[in-house]
């Protein structure tokens, strides 16, 4: 996989897929896997859409620079928002990190992560707020514990299942093993170094200086 692909620049390996009236772009690889796990889900009762898939480069550097320049608020491990105005840029970027991916090492990027839940267990009127209660004792608490039973039959698995210092815990975000590693041992940090260098990220230097522990903390460490 090239440069770009990896790195959210390129979607040549991405086809379509269409879950409810939603179109999305999947991996290659994976479209099949997906569309069954979809199918499963609904026999079981589950209406299964998909919240977030496929991010760009760009997309994800709107996240970002939103969170650093105080547009969107950057929340803590509890998701209570952070005063993000008395914390230099190295300490914003380690907030940003536990809910929001650097651009370029989102594994969004790749076409093989998906943030899901069930449409159908959404009270009315409510709005999915992907949060971790949601899923352990709220709404979505039924087609979590399904997920945790048979995502893994389809080829998929939970990459932040726990909590190991990085990424807060996301029982919402799925991930294909076999696509998603093979793109994450492709990942170099210097390949995300090239795509950092020459973006309009906000909080460069910071970014830069911190990109190995960066790399080793928030994209390499995942539960398998």
């Amino acid at each position: 996989m090239q440069d770009t692909r990896l790195v959210g620049m390129d979607t040549q390996e991405l086809t379509e897929l269409t879950v409810g009236n939603k179109r999305f772009l999947v991996h290659q690889a994976l479209h099949d896997d997906l569309a069954n796990l979809i199918t499963a889900a609904s026999a079981a009762g589950f209406s299964m859409h998909i919240a977030s898939g496929y991010r760009s480069f760009d997309r994800q550097l709107a996240i970002w620079n939103s969170k650093m320049d105080g547009t969107k608020p950057i929340l803590d491990s509890q998701s209570q928002p952070i005063d993000s105005h008395l914390l230099s840029d190295s300490e914003k970027v380690t907030a940003i990190l536990r809910w929001s991916a650097l651009p370029g090492a989102s594994r969004h990027h790749w076409g093989t992560d998906f943030d899901v839940y069930a449409g159908n267990l959404l009270p009315e009127g409510t709005s999915l707020a992907l949060e971790p209660w949601e899923y352990l004792d709220g709404h979505q608490a039924p087609f979590y514990r399904w997920l945790q039973q048979y995502a893994e039959q389809f080829g998929f698995f939970f990459p932040y299942q726990r909590d190991l210092g990085g990424v807060a815990f996301e029982p919402w975000h799925i991930s294909h093993k076999q696509t998603a590693e093979r793109c994450l041992r492709q990942l170099t940090p210097e390949r995300l170094h090239n795509a950092i260098d020459q973006s309009e990220i906000l909080g460069r230097e910071a970014i830069l200086s911190m990109l190995d522990t960066i790399y080793n903390q928030y994209v390499t460490n995942i539960c398998r």
